[in-house]
Protein backbone atom coordinates (compact mmCIF):
# COMPACT_ATOMS: atom_id res chain seq x y z
CA UNK A 1 0.00 0.00 0.00
CA UNK A 2 2.72 2.62 0.64
CA UNK A 3 6.49 2.59 -0.65
CA UNK A 4 7.37 5.65 0.89
CA UNK A 5 6.12 7.51 3.94
CA UNK A 6 7.32 11.12 5.06
CA UNK A 7 8.14 11.81 8.52
CA UNK A 8 9.02 15.19 9.36
CA UNK A 9 10.16 15.46 13.31
CA UNK A 10 11.41 18.47 14.84
CA UNK A 11 12.50 15.87 17.99
CA UNK A 12 9.53 16.85 20.23
CA UNK A 13 7.61 14.56 22.01
CA UNK A 14 4.51 14.08 19.59
CA UNK A 15 7.03 13.69 16.90
CA UNK A 16 8.54 10.72 18.77
CA UNK A 17 4.92 9.32 19.33
CA UNK A 18 4.68 10.11 15.12
CA UNK A 19 7.70 8.00 14.65
CA UNK A 20 6.73 5.25 15.95
CA UNK A 21 3.51 4.79 14.11
CA UNK A 22 5.44 5.75 10.80
CA UNK A 23 8.01 3.20 11.43
CA UNK A 24 5.68 0.77 12.44
CA UNK A 25 3.46 1.20 9.51
CA UNK A 26 6.52 1.19 7.11
CA UNK A 27 7.77 -1.61 8.96
CA UNK A 28 4.82 -3.46 8.03
CA UNK A 29 4.03 -2.26 4.45
CA UNK A 30 7.97 -2.56 4.05
CA UNK A 31 7.65 0.86 3.16
CA UNK A 32 11.06 3.59 3.19
CA UNK A 33 10.88 6.31 6.02
CA UNK A 34 12.22 9.72 4.76
CA UNK A 35 12.67 11.82 7.62
CA UNK A 36 12.65 14.92 7.57
CA UNK A 37 14.05 18.08 9.97
CA UNK A 38 13.05 21.43 8.47
CA UNK A 39 15.51 24.84 10.15
CA UNK A 40 12.51 27.40 10.45
CA UNK A 41 14.37 30.65 8.54
CA UNK A 42 10.94 31.90 8.54
CA UNK A 43 10.71 33.06 12.05
CA UNK A 44 13.68 34.90 11.67
CA UNK A 45 12.97 37.13 8.78
CA UNK A 46 12.49 39.57 11.18
CA UNK A 47 15.69 40.04 13.34
CA UNK A 48 17.93 42.68 12.51
CA UNK A 49 20.66 42.75 10.09
CA UNK A 50 23.11 42.41 13.03
CA UNK A 51 21.99 39.50 14.75
CA UNK A 52 24.07 36.32 14.05
CA UNK A 53 22.11 33.99 12.28
CA UNK A 54 24.71 32.24 11.31
CA UNK A 55 25.40 31.01 14.71
CA UNK A 56 21.50 30.28 15.52
CA UNK A 57 21.45 28.65 12.15
CA UNK A 58 24.12 26.01 13.28
CA UNK A 59 22.61 25.44 16.95
CA UNK A 60 18.89 24.42 15.00
CA UNK A 61 20.97 22.33 12.66
CA UNK A 62 22.81 20.19 15.45
CA UNK A 63 18.77 19.70 16.74
CA UNK A 64 17.69 18.89 13.35
CA UNK A 65 20.76 16.33 13.12
CA UNK A 66 19.93 14.99 16.54
CA UNK A 67 16.21 14.76 15.58
CA UNK A 68 17.12 13.02 12.38
CA UNK A 69 19.84 10.43 14.18
CA UNK A 70 17.04 9.49 16.63
CA UNK A 71 14.63 8.35 13.75
CA UNK A 72 17.48 6.59 12.16
CA UNK A 73 18.30 4.59 15.06
CA UNK A 74 14.80 3.33 15.90
CA UNK A 75 14.14 2.81 11.75
CA UNK A 76 17.04 0.62 11.45
CA UNK A 77 16.44 -1.18 14.60
CA UNK A 78 13.02 -2.12 13.20
CA UNK A 79 14.41 -2.96 10.07
CA UNK A 80 12.99 0.07 8.29
CA UNK A 81 15.08 1.68 4.98
CA UNK A 82 14.98 5.37 6.15
CA UNK A 83 16.49 8.61 4.29
CA UNK A 84 17.18 11.63 6.45
CA UNK A 85 16.68 15.07 4.63
CA UNK A 86 17.69 18.67 6.56
CA UNK A 87 16.03 21.22 5.04
CA UNK A 88 15.40 25.16 5.82
CA UNK A 89 12.74 27.68 4.89
CA UNK A 90 8.63 27.70 6.09
CA UNK A 91 8.21 23.98 7.55
CA UNK A 92 4.59 24.00 6.28
CA UNK A 93 6.10 24.74 2.55
CA UNK A 94 9.05 22.11 3.30
CA UNK A 95 7.07 19.42 4.33
CA UNK A 96 4.39 20.13 1.28
CA UNK A 97 6.73 19.96 -1.48
CA UNK A 98 9.11 17.59 0.06
CA UNK A 99 6.45 15.01 0.22
CA UNK A 100 6.15 15.88 -3.35
CA UNK A 101 9.87 15.79 -4.60
CA UNK A 102 9.92 12.45 -2.87
CA UNK A 103 6.95 10.76 -3.91
CA UNK A 104 5.73 10.21 -0.57
CA UNK A 105 2.54 8.23 -0.43
CA UNK A 106 1.58 9.00 2.85
CA UNK A 107 2.87 12.02 5.36
CA UNK A 108 2.89 10.83 8.93
CA UNK A 109 3.45 14.08 11.93
CA UNK A 110 2.63 14.95 15.31
CA UNK A 111 0.81 17.91 16.44
CA UNK A 112 1.64 19.44 19.84
CA UNK A 113 -2.10 20.19 19.97
CA UNK A 114 -2.03 24.15 20.65
CA UNK A 115 -5.94 25.65 21.32
CA UNK A 116 -6.99 29.01 21.59
CA UNK A 117 -4.42 31.78 21.53
CA UNK A 118 -1.41 30.29 20.91
CA UNK A 119 -2.96 28.56 17.59
CA UNK A 120 -3.78 31.87 16.31
CA UNK A 121 -0.59 33.43 16.95
CA UNK A 122 1.61 30.74 16.05
CA UNK A 123 -0.30 28.56 13.53
CA UNK A 124 -0.57 24.78 13.35
CA UNK A 125 2.46 23.66 10.72
CA UNK A 126 0.04 20.13 10.61
CA UNK A 127 -2.99 22.41 9.94
CA UNK A 128 -0.98 23.91 7.21
CA UNK A 129 0.17 20.74 5.64
CA UNK A 130 -3.08 19.17 5.81
CA UNK A 131 -4.96 21.85 4.05
CA UNK A 132 -1.82 22.31 1.50
CA UNK A 133 -0.91 18.91 0.92
CA UNK A 134 -1.85 16.67 -1.82
CA UNK A 135 -0.51 13.19 -0.45
CA UNK A 136 -2.56 11.62 2.92
CA UNK A 137 -1.76 13.22 6.09
CA UNK A 138 -2.15 11.13 9.17
CA UNK A 139 -1.72 13.80 11.99
CA UNK A 140 -0.69 11.78 15.51
CA UNK A 141 -1.31 13.98 18.68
Amino acid sequence: MYKRILLPTDGSESAEKAAAHAIELARSAGAELVALYVIDTSSFVSLPETFMWENVRELLAEEGEKALESVKRQARQNNVPVKTLLKEGSPAREIVNTAEDEKADLIVMGTSGRTGLDRFLLGSVSEKVLRAAHTPVMIIK
